[in-house]
Order: structure tokens, then sequence, then C-alpha cells
């Protein structure tokens, strides 16, 4: 009753429904997919092991989607990112085990994303001495959006984009990986003890290791060299798979050509082993030279000629068809549209540099959805002539006009079986043709959302005390600020202030139907709370009942205590 909001969902969100093998959703195996199929390859779940001049590294791939590296040390080793979960971490870690048994040592995050971060936590639990954890210093910052104001949206579309709820039939696999675990655990995201801005060289078990930044896939990226190893860890900035310039689960701007800047960067060293967070190692000079050389030069290529018809007055959707890599850039397997795509690269390079706004002044005020759809409807001569085109389009295996078709009609709110079942159709006929995981899953899973078998369960909450130490109270503040809905709230001042036992003191103003979060004011305060951080953090993601928080004196209100309970209902 009062987990007013769950916190902590990037990647976690889960579904539940009848048993996937009894839908009546049946997706076709298609020839469009077997370039996919045979890149599921590139995942057999396996530990390589590498002599290195500097010493041993082992690399674990297929196991979930991030690749994890530990490197030999004298007294200790180094772990290179951490896997998605406490799950696969402790099943990566018992092969590593195998190869070295000495304590691990230091912890290196490349970036932020869970998929690098979230099995951390593991080796804090083996372990009595907590290995360091490096990364640069902007990671916890994207951590903490993840996690904290923008969890419920990257959630759902992560849900969709790695198809976490599709039956294990229809997963082929999801680009770089070969599917993702995060959901099988808690998450074990551990904050960095160590951070740097620009580089940071270090000594860790008698290993030298060099970090750089290298923004790319996400602003915080790094590099990992290991000068004695002859060996370099590009993080996800190079795998084998067209670049993801743009995420369709949603992502800031992504810098293109400080990710061209990186690749040359990397390049400098000559690296003789490459290990990937995605894909597998690329062995020798000359050969990483070369992917390094085609896959920068395909990004530039395509933030180029972006750019020259961007200045041509050209719009992004016509941008998008008209760029195509060339051939000889295109050949490559480590640009075949496995994950990333040109066309979503081009759209999303143009609005980096100019924004939503795409020139076009029928596009800057556009009529809203629904008067579209009515004007659509209007000009087809109805909204049954409208439903009669998409059963057409269906019929005539032309699935993204019917798509387009059963957008107006859920505009119309004639989104009756009929429609769903086109829609359904068209989603399957797209995603199952699709050789782009991303796209596949995404369209699949909205089919299946779209099922009457389907039913949206609970959500299974991947928090813990673990997690919430990690997790700053100032996110969470955020999060409430985001969470307020002022629909059914009086326009009345109303301050709650929060005295916490660390010497922190916060407050919470209601004022123009905005929650604005300020500085602890005695004389401002209509309610005061007293407790401890922890407390708090346990009670806003439902680890803890406010009403037993208060009762047991953990937190204790300064004020009327129904009327804080009311307080807090305000951000469900």
């Amino acid at each position: 009753m009062f987990k007013y909001y769950s916190l902590f969902l990037a990647f976690i969100i889960l579904f539940g429904c009848s048993n996937p093998k009894d839908k009546e959703i049946n997706i076709p195996s298609t020839s469009e997919v077997e370039d996919l199929i045979l890149h599921s390859e590139e995942f057999e779940q396996k530990i390589l092991s590498y002599d290195t001049p500097g010493g041993k590294i082992h690399f674990a791939i297929g196991f979930g989607i991030a690749n994890s590296i530990m490197v030999e040390g004298s007294d200790g080793n180094i772990i290179i990112d951490a896997a998605d979960s406490i799950y696969e971490a402790e099943k990566i870690y018992n092969l590593f085990y195998q190869k070295n048994s000495n304590p691990i040592k230091a912890i290196i995050y490349t970036h932020n994303h869970g998929d690098h971060t979230f099995g951390t936590q593991y080796y804090l639990n083996i372990q009595k001495d907590k290995p360091q954890i490096i990364a640069h210093a902007d990671t916890d910052f994207y951590v903490q959006r993840i996690l904290g104001i923008l969890n419920p949206i990257i959630a759902t579309r992560s849900t969709r984009m790695f198809g976490t709820t599709l039956p294990e039939e229809d997963l082929i696999n999801v680009g770089i990986g070969a599917s993702l675990s995060v959901s099988k655990s808690v998450s074990g995201y551990v904050k960095p003890d160590l951070t740097f801005n620009d580089q940071l060289k270090i000594s860790i078990s008698g290993i030298d290791i060099e970090l750089y930044h290298a923004p790319g896939e996400t602003n915080d990226q790094i590099f990992v060299w290991l000068p004695n190893h002859k060996s370099l860890m590009p993080g996800d900035n190079v795998y084998k798979t067209f670049p993801n310039l743009y995420t369709i689960r949603g992502t800031t701007h992504r810098d293109v050509k400080g990710w061209i800047n990186s690749l040359d960067h990397m390049k400098k060293f000559n690296p003789e082993f490459l290990f990937p967070s995605h894909t597998k190692p690329i062995i020798g000079k000359d050969e990483i030279k070369n992917v390094l050389n085609i896959y920068r030069d395909a990004i530039q290529y395509i933030h180029d000629q972006t750019i020259r018809l961007m200045n041509l007055g050209m719009y992004p959707d016509e941008i998008a068809e008209e760029i195509e890599l060339p051939e000889n850039i295109a050949s490559s397997p480590y640009l075949y549209e496995f994950y990333g795509t040109v066309r979503w690269s081009v759209k999303s390079i143009f609005n980096g540099y100019l924004g939503w706004f795409s020139g076009n002044p029928s596009e800057l005020d556009p009529l809203s959805r629904e008067e579209k759809a009515i004007r659509i409807s209007s000009l087809a001569g109805g909204n049954e002539v409208l439903i009669e085109r998409l059963r057409e389009a269906v019929e005539n295996e032309d699935m993204q006009w019917a798509l387009e078709l059963s957008d107006h009609l859920i505009a119309l709110d004639n989104f009756n079986d009929e429609v769903k079942d086109l829609r359904i159709k068209a989603l399957i006929f797209e995603g199952s043709r699709s050789s782009n995981p991303n796209k596949r899953n995404y369209f699949l899973t909205s089919a299946y959302e779209l099922n009457e078998d389907f039913i949206e369960s609970t959500l299974v909450d991947r928090t813990s005390e673990d997690l919430l130490k990690h997790i700053s109270i100032n996110t969470l503040f955020d999060v409430l600020s985001t969470r307020y809905n002022p629909e059914n709230s009086s326009n009345d001042n109303l301050t709650v202030c929060f005295n916490f036992s660390s010497g922190l003191k916060k407050n919470i103003t209601i004022r123009n139907k905005v929650a604005v979060i300020g500085e602890f004011n005695d004389k401002d305060c209509y309610i005061t709370v007293l407790t401890d951080e922890m407390q708090l953090k346990k009670v806003l993601t439902g680890l803890s009942n406010p009403v037993s928080s208060i009762a047991s004196g953990d937190i204790q209100i300064d004020g009327n205590q129904i009327e804080f309970l009311q307080f807090l209902s305000k951000f469900r």
C-alpha cells in the first residue's frame, strides 16, 4: 500500500503472462534472420585465456550481455567490467577462480551501463577485503540518473529492445550478447571509490594500468591500456556490429565526433590484443589496426555526410533515406547492422546538432495526434474505410503502412479487437523479418504486449540494502520531484523538512503544483521528519513500510503523522 514508487527498475521491469508456449502468437522462421542466427556463434559461453607479453588475461563471453575480463597480477587479479548481474558474475568468477584463485584487487568500469556494473556486489560478498572500484568521474552521475528519474521509461523500452519477456525460442540474441540477465538477481552496482577525468596511470598487483577518457557510446566511456601486456580494452567503443550511435531504448546524444577521436587515440598504442566488452577479442596488430580504421571511418562517413546534407537543408527523414555506407566499408563483418543502424544514427546526429525541429515549418506546431487522425479518417471516408484500408495493407503485407494506419485508429479510440489483431500481425511480420535484433525484439515484444493472454504483472523489485548504500539521497529527492502528480493536489503551500542523523537537511515544498527540493529552514517546516538516510531510502523504495517505521521510532514525525502519510501518497 505504501510503496509510492519503485525506484530501481532500469533493465528490470518484468511482465507476467500465461505460459508463453500456450500463446496463440506464433513467430515464423524467416530467411531474413539467418545471418543473425549465425551471429549467435559470437556469444558461445566460455572462458578464453591468452598469454600476453605481460601475463595471462582471461575473457568471459556469452554470460549475459557484456564480457568480463580478468587480468592476473602478482598477488591479486583485476576485473574489467563486472557483468550484467550478480547471477552472471557468480558464474563467471567460479570459472575465473579455476584459472587463478588470487583475490580480486580492483574492478574497473569501462562506463556506466548496467550490463558492465550490476554484477559488482558479488565480488564484495565473496571476499573480506573490498576491491577498489575504478571509473571515470562521471560514471556514478549517469548510473544515478538511470536508476533514478529515468528508470521507468528506460526500463520499459529496454525490456522491449532486449526481448527479456519473449519466449526463449523467439529470442535469437541481442546483437552484442546472448541475452540480458539483470532480472535474475538484485542489482549489484557499487559506487566507484577511485575516479579520474582525463587519464589515470596506476599499478595494482604488479600490473601497470593506463586509463583514458574516451567518449563514444557513453560520455563517461574509458579505455584500458596495459602497456606490458600490449593489450587494450576499448569498452563499448568497438564491437562486431555497426555501432549504436543511437539506441532505441533511449539515451542522451552520443558524441559521434568524440567517438571518432577516441578510436584514433586507441590506434596510437598499436595494440597486439584487443578485448572489447562485447563480442570476441581481436588478436594481432594488423587485424586490430584494420578493424579500428574501418570502424572509425564508417562512423566518420555517417557523421560527415549527415552534416553535409543537413547543410543543404534536407530533413532528417530525407537524409536517413539518402545515406548508405560505401560497399567496401559496409561489407565488413564489423559493420553488419546487428545492433545500430545507419538510418537511426543519421537521425540522432541531426538531433544532436540541431535538436528535434527538422526545419520544416509544418512540423513546428503540428496537429495533435488525435486531430490528425480525425482528418485522415475524414479524408479516407470514415473510420470503417480506414479499417478496410488496414485490412488491405495487412493482406498485401504492406506492414509499415498497416502500423501507421493502426496508429490513427488508436488515436481515434477505435482500437477494437480486429484492429488490435491486425496490428499484432503487422508487428510480427516486421519483427520476424528484421535481422536487427533491437528492432526485432522491440516489435515482437510489442506484439506480445497486445495479445489477450498477456498480463502485466507486479513489478519484480531488484532493490537491496546493499544497492541503497551506493544510491545518493539526492537521487531519491530528484525522483520524488519527478514522481509528483499535481492533478489531485491543491495549490496550498506545504513544506516537509527532513532532518537526517548524518547532519544533512533537505525539504520538499509543494508550491505552484510542483515539488520544490530545497534546503532545510526551521521556520518554513509544516512537518519535520527525523530519521537516517538509509531508513528513508528503504521506505521510499518499499523495503520498509512507513507506518511500521513510524511506529518503531525509526522515523520520527514532528507534526501530524496522518498528514505526512498523505503527503507521501502524492508521489505515487
